[in-house]
């Protein structure tokens, strides 16, 4: 009988240590399947919008260089237009040469040849070419062509790697008489270096561009422009006219996010990535944070476990089994179902439901990080999607302010990063106060802000652009003064244009207010007429 009591007794202890550690395991393994969900959610996340940024990132690019291209053909054609009607004057063919180079900087070298391959004009005089026949892959190829041509790369005559764009000449008979051209070079400053350079961003993110040839155009590092690459995917993809995203190992095999379009003006595509491991560096760090935070819970509540669940009989089968479930909506319900007819299984429920509050309450801290842009607290570009999705779900009409800092890099560089933060929060206070509660305020860049406003027609558009930008001028931000900024205006809807076209003729009219003297407001003509005379007029309370 004793030894029947014994055994009962080492039963019901080895049944006790069973039933804690059952539960133990259930709700440390539900607390690790809820993180490592929420981290496997958001990384797919994060990938795709990085994916689509550098798509319409590369979209970007490649309508700049299509839009510089086409105007380097226009003042060839202009000036050769000019020559063709006194192509015997040398006086004109030097002079041309030489405003042609200097007049916008578009060329590093001009050249304008005879129909016998002479070199009758040449700018720069430091190139020691005039008079002598064309001897390069380009200016040959222009006299065979005899129509306009952008060449592919090669090396000149004075030893450079560049690219020649030329325009022929023809006299009042339509005969071919020669051909004006100019030069970029590729491994040393030029307009189009600059073009490309000025999209570089120290996150990791960097562009290329690539020729039909499968050859380097540009490159960050200089020492691989000219160089040939075949065994990658995505450039084979857009030299096919294809515009699209991939995941990617580079020359390296470092792991790359890409976005790629091609040019319409020539046969070249623009590809645009960032390493897969920079762009889930915040991700992973985030997580890092909300792991810290919710590993006191998670330890409180297994303790709790641990010491409830000696104690425990039917009431712990159920709450074990709940414990499988506590990232699903439905748990805190389920839980207060369970039948705890003791106080050891109710005070085990109790903690069960705490534990369940503060994991969600941790998870929506986490998705609120991931929303916020962290140094001025406005909506960042994924939570500004999110909210342009919501108003075109509901078929909601809205206007656009694309805002960007006047000269910001001056700031930085003369007052420092730390005062330029300064300065990016005092003008997200701005935003926020002179908006109504309804708008959408974000921060979408280092000094651009996007400012979303629904049912608000163009007049008032431009009359609140107007009045953010005149109460920003007159802000006195410390020690850097008062700033100004540049506004542009478009609207959703416009008819046949989908909601990327709409910000991008946003983006449009901000150009054309830098372009136009900057400190300005400018709506775009696809979404209204000029307002630029309009007196101001308040239009919130």
């Amino acid at each position: 009988m004793r030894i029947t009591v014994l055994n009962g007794l080492k039963a019901g202890l080895n049944l006790r240590r069973l039933i804690l550690l059952l539960a133990f395991s259930a709700t440390l393994i539900t607390f690790l399947n809820s993180y490592y969900s929420s981290y496997q959610v958001q990384k797919q996340q994060l990938i795709d919008k990085t994916l689509e940024n550098h798509k319409a990132y590369a979209a970007k690019l490649v309508s700049a260089t299509d839009n510089f291209l086409l105007a380097a053909q226009q003042q060839l054609a202009y000036v050769g237009k000019i020559l063709e009607n006194d192509f015997n004057n040398q006086g004109l063919i030097n002079a041309e040469a030489e405003r042609l180079r200097l007049q916008t900087n578009s060329f590093n070298s001009t050249i304008i040849v005879n129909k016998q391959g002479d070199i009758l004009g040449v700018s720069p005089q430091s190139l020691k070419l005039k008079n002598r026949k064309v001897d390069s892959f380009g200016t040959k190829a222009a006299l065979s062509y005899r129509t306009p041509m952008i060449s592919e790369p090669y090396i000149s005559m004075a030893g450079n790697l560049l690219i020649f764009i030329s325009q022929p000449l023809f006299d009042k008979q339509g005969e071919f008489i020669g051909y004006v051209g100019g030069t970029l070079y590729l491994k040393r400053t030029s307009i189009l270096n600059q073009l490309l350079q000025v999209h570089y961003y120290r996150d990791g993110s960097y562009l290329y561009v690539v020729d039909e040839n499968h050859r380097l155009l540009y490159h960050p590092d200089t020492k691989r422009i000219g160089e040939q690459v075949f065994e990658n995917p995505v450039i084979k993809a857009v030299l096919k006219g294809q515009a699209g995203t991939e995941l990617l190992s580079n020359s390296k095999g470092v792991e790359m996010l890409a976005g790629f379009a091609p040019l319409t003006v020539a046969p070249w595509g623009v590809i645009a990535q960032r390493p897969l491991e920079d762009t889930l560096a915040p991700l992973d760090n985030l997580m890092w944070q909300v792991f810290i935070k919710t590993a006191p819970v998670g330890v409180i509540t297994l303790i709790l476990i641990w010491v409830l669940a000696r104690k425990i009989a039917s009431p712990l089968r159920q709450l074990a089994e709940t414990a499988n479930t506590l990232d699903r909506p439905t748990t805190t319900r389920e839980l207060m179902l369970i039948r705890s007819w003791y106080f050891e299984s109710n005070e085990l429920r109790k903690a069960m439901l705490k534990g369940v509050g503060l994991l969600h309450s941790k998870i929506g801290l986490l998705r609120q990080e991931a929303q916020t842009d962290s140094l001025t607290g406005l909506h960042n570009r994924r939570s500004f999607d999110a909210q342009l999705s919501h108003f075109i779900a509901q078929r909601c009409p809205f206007a656009v302010l694309a805002i960007d800092i006047d000269h910001f890099k001056r700031v930085n560089d003369e007052f420092g990063h730390d005062i330029g933060d300064v300065v990016l929060q005092s003008l997200a206070k701005i935003l926020l106060d002179v908006t109504r509660d309804s708008d959408v305020v974000a921060r979408t860049g280092g000094e651009e802000f996007i400012v979303i406003m629904p049912r608000v027609e163009v007049k008032r558009a431009y009359q609140l652009a107007e009045r953010l930008r005149m109460r920003i001028s007159e802000s006195y931000i410390d020690p850097v003064g008062c700033i100004n900024v540049s506004i542009g205006i478009s609207g959703w809807p416009i008819e046949q244009l989908n909601i990327d076209e709409v910000l991008k003729l946003a983006d449009q009219a901000l150009y054309e207010a830098k372009k136009t003297g900057r400190n300005r407001s400018v709506v775009n003509a696809s979404y209204g007429q000029d307002f630029t005379t309009i007196s101001e007029s308040p239009i919130l309370e």
